[in-house]
C-alpha cells in the first residue's frame, strides 16, 4: 500500500488508535511501550501484514526532529530545578564528558571489529552516544520508580541534556567522513559555537518567553498553549539559524519556563504531557515503518555484539570517568550506568548518513537501529530489577510527589481559608502571576461585592476582595500571608 493524501489520515489514526490500545497492556508482561510502536510500524511496514511503503528518510528526520522538539520541551517544562539544582554538575558532566568517552570507547572498539573508517566508526559511535529522552522520560514515569539520593533527577537531568551532545558529535564526524581531508582540529569551533551559542541562546528566548506569555494579552486560555508552541519553534529554528545547538536551546527554555510563574501553566503542562505521547508514538511509528527488516537480519550478529559492548563496557565506562570526581557511591554510579537507554533519537540521527549519500549509510542505520532495540528491550524491562539488586529503589509510598506532580494532578487540600485584601498591600491591583504564590496552596475563589470569580493567573486582584485559598498546614498558610499582606512601600516613597 503507497500512503497518499486520501489515506494517510486513516492509516495513520488506525496505527495511532492501535497503538494506544496494544501498549495499555504492554506493561502486565514488562514490555516497554515504545518498542511496542515501534513493533506495530514495523509490521504496519513493507515488510509487515500491512504492506505500507514508506521508504523516504528525508520526511522521517523532520517528524523526528519536530517530535524531538516536543519531547525535549515537554521534559524541560517537567524538570523541577529545587530537584536537579544538587546535582547539577552530575548531569552536566554526564552528558558532555560520558556522551563524549561513550562514543570514542564504542567508536574505538566498531573499528577493531568491523572494516569500517576510523572516521565511520566514531560517526556510529557519536549516533548512540547519548541515552534516548523519550525512553527514559517514558519508562521512568511509566514504570512510576521511586529512587533513592537525586538518582532520577540525575537520569532525567542527563537524558534530557545530552542529545545536544550526540548531536554535535555526530554532525562533526559526519563531516569527516563526506570530507575526507578535513581534520578533527578545523571542526572543534564549530562544536563549541553549538554549544556556547545554544546555552546562551536557550537562556535568553527562556526570559524573552515569559515575558511574552505574561504580558499578553489573549482572550481565550486555549490559545496560550498554542502560543509556547510557537515560542518553542521559533527557540528553535532562530538558535540552529545563528550556528547554535537548536535542541540545547529548547531544553534550556523548557527548564527556564517550567520553574517560573506563568498565566495558565496548568493548561500549558498538560497540553505538552499530551502532545509528547502523541509524538513519542507517531515518531515511533514513523521509523517502524522505516525500517526494512530483510535489510537487519545480515548485521544482527554484529549489532548484537556492539550493543552489549555498548551497555556493558562502553556506557559504564564513560559513566564512571565523567563522574570519578563526585561523592557517589558506586551503586548508584552502576544504576546509571545501566539506565543507558537508547530508543527514537539514534534512529533519528542515523538518517542524517542517509540523506548524506555516506557508502555504509544503509550499514549505519541498520546497526542503530538493532542496537535501539536491544537497549530497550534488555536495560528498559530490568529497571525495576535492577535498582532492587542495587538497592537504589524506594517502596512507592515514600515516593515524594513533585510540585510539578501536584501542579497536574490537582491534588486536594485539607482546609480552607479567607484573605481580604486591604488597601495599600503589596497585592494590590497585582495581577495572581506576579505575586509568587506559593506553589503549596490554590486560590480557588475570589469574592468581590456580590460577584464570585473563577481566577486565573491574569487575574488582577483588588482591595477588598477575599480570596478563598486552599493549603494543608499552618506553614502553607504563612507563606500566603507573606506573599500577601506585604506593605506596598513604594506607595508610600510616592506619597
Amino acid at each position: 500500500m503507497n500512503l497518499t493524501i486520501e489515506n494517510i489520515l486513516l492509516v495513520g489514526s488506525i496505527l495511532l488508535f492501535i497503538s494506544i490500545i496494544v501498549g495499555k497492556s504492554s506493561y502486565k508482561f514488562g514490555v516497554p511501550t515504545l518498542i511496542i510502536f515501534l513493533a506495530i510500524g514495523m509490521l504496519a511496514g513493507s515488510d509487515g501484514i500491512g504492506g505500507i511503503i514508506f521508504n523516504d528518510p528525508k520526511t522521517a528526520q523532520l517528524i523526528g526532529i519536530v517530535s524531538l522538539n516536543f519531547i525535549l520541551f515537554s521534559g524541560g517544562l517537567n524538570t523541577n530545578w529545587s530537584n536537579i539544582k544538587p546535582v547539577l554538575k552530575e548531569g552536566i558532566a554526564l552528558s558532555t564528558m560520558g556522551v563524549l568517552l561513550t562514543a570514542l570507547s564504542l567508536g574505538t572498539f566498531v573499528w577493531l571489529v568491523t572494516d569500517f573508517t576510523i572516521y565511520e566508526s566514531m560517526l556510529l559511535g557519536s549516533i548512540v552516544s547519548s541515552t534516548d529522552a523519550a525512553a527514559v522520560f517514558s519508562i521512568l514515569r511509566s514504570k512510576n520508580l521511586a529512587l533513592r539520593t537525586n538518582l532520577r533527577p540525575t537520569l532525567e537531568l542527563e537524558s534530557g541534556s545530552n542529545d545536544p551532545m550526540a548531536y554535535v558529535l555526530t554532525i562533526m564526524f559526519l563531516t569527516l567522513v563526506v570530507n575526507q581531508d578535513q581534520s578533527i582540529v578545523s571542526i572543534l569551533p564549530m562544536f563549541f559555537q553549538q554549544m556556547i551559542v545554544g546555552a546562551f541562546a536557550g537562556f535568553g528566548f527562556g526570559k524573552l518567553s515569559k515575558i511574552i506569555i505574561n504580558k499578553i494579552n489573549l482572550d481565550f486560555e486555549g490559545l496560550y498553549p498554542v502560543l509556547v508552541i510557537a515560542l518553542m519553534f521559533i527557540t528553535f529554528s532562530a538558535t540552529d539559524f545563528v550556528g547554535g545547538n537548536g535542541f540545547l536551546a529548547i531544553y534550556i527554555c523548557a527548564v527556564f519556563l517550567g520553574n517560573q510563574d506563568l498565566i495558565h501553566k496548568k493548561t500549558i503542562l498538560r497540553m505538552y504531557d499530551g502532545l509528547a505521547w502523541l509524538v513519542e508514538i507517531v515518531l515511533f511509528l514513523t521509523l517502524g515503518l522505516l525500517v526494512f527488516p530483510k535489510k537487519i537480519v545480515p548485521y544482527i550478529g554484529v549489532g548484537l555484539l556492539i550493543s552489549l559492548f555498548l551497555i556493558v563496557i562502553a556506557r559504564p565506562l564513560g559513566v564512571l570517568i565523567s563522574l570519578i570526581f563526585f561523592k557517589m557511591k558506586f551503586r548508584r554510579r552502576l544504576y546509571i550506568s545501566w539506565v543507558g537507554l537508547r530508543g527514537a533519537v539514534p534512529i533519528v540521527f542515523a538518517t542524517y548518513p542517509l540523506l548524506a549519500g555516506v557508502e555504509k549509510a544503509d550499514i549505519i542505520f541498520s546497526i542503530v537501529f538493532f542496537i535501539s532495540v536491544t537497549s530497550i528491550l534488555i536495560q528498559g524491562t530490568t529497571l525495576t530489577i535492577f535498582a532492587k539488586w542495587l538497592n537504589v529503589g524506594m517502596p512507592e509510598e515514600t515516593k515524594k510527589k513533585t510540585e510539578i506532580d501536584q501542579l497536574l494532578s490537582n491534588l486536594p487540600k485539607s482546609s480552607l481559608e479567607e484573605f481580604e485584601i486591604l488597601p495599600d498591600l503589596f497585592s494590590e491591583n497585582k495581577r495572581i502571576v506576579d505575586l509568587n504564590f506559593p506553589k503549596s496552596a490554590f486560590i480557588v475563589m475570589i469574592k468581590r461585592g456580590k460577584e464570585y470569580i473563577r481566577p486565573g493567573g491574569s487575574t488582577e486582584i483588588k482591595a477588598k476582595d477575599i480570596l478563598m485559598v486552599l493549603a494543608d498546614s499552618e506553614e502553607d498558610y504563612t507563606k500566603v500571608k507573606d506573599c500577601l499582606y506585604r506593605r506596598d512601600t513604594t506607595k508610600k516613597t510616592e506619597a
